[in-house]
């Protein structure tokens, strides 16, 4: 679990192609797909983005219901299976993003769903050009361009990672 800063979840290819698969917040958890037994090794690079501080539970104990079968126990199961929901979640509306056909559609889907999530027209999102292109599987340049075409076409303004949907 993060307990201070940011973390990327990302994969590089052979050529160095980068992929921002997510983002891990404070208080969110990460690598629970590796809990099982014989899960393998890691599919993919956990990276500070920021001096970041993780603590590291023994899963085995929490998933292991205490002989007193206590509701404290009960209630860190219960929250660590929200936790997974959540993160599972969050991969099916990045799917729904990535699916999309071209860059446009890409960015409009991720777009329109921050500004959602943030309950306002005007919000900032969580990446930079660089990892927003990772993200969506974009090259930069072309997404750039895109966001250009789109401030022209009158759909937004945008300064770095500050958006406003118009």
């Amino acid at each position: 679990m993060l307990v201070e800063g940011a973390l990327h979840i990302q994969k590089d290819d052979y050529w160095g192609n980068r992929s921002i698969l997510g983002q891990i917040a404070v208080g969110e958890m990460f690598g629970e797909a590796y809990v099982a037994p014989e899960s393998g090794v890691l599919l993919n690079d956990v990276v500070a983005i920021e001096d970041s501080t993780v603590m590291f539970f023994d899963v085995k104990r929490i998933i292991t219901t205490c002989p007193t079968a206590c509701r404290f126990h009960l209630m860190v199961v219960q929250n660590m299976f929200f936790a997974i929901s959540e993160k599972n979640r969050k991969l099916v509306q990045k799917l729904g993003h990535m699916s999309k056909r071209s860059t446009r559609e890409k960015l409009i889907s991720y777009l329109s769903e921050q500004a959602k999530k943030q309950n306002s027209a005007s919000f900032t999102i969580p990446f930079n050009r660089q990892q927003l292109a990772d993200f969506l599987s974009v090259d930069r340049s072309a997404m750039s361009n895109e966001l250009c075409k789109m401030r022209d076409d009158g759909l937004l303004e945008f300064d770095k990672n500050k958006f406003k949907l118009l």
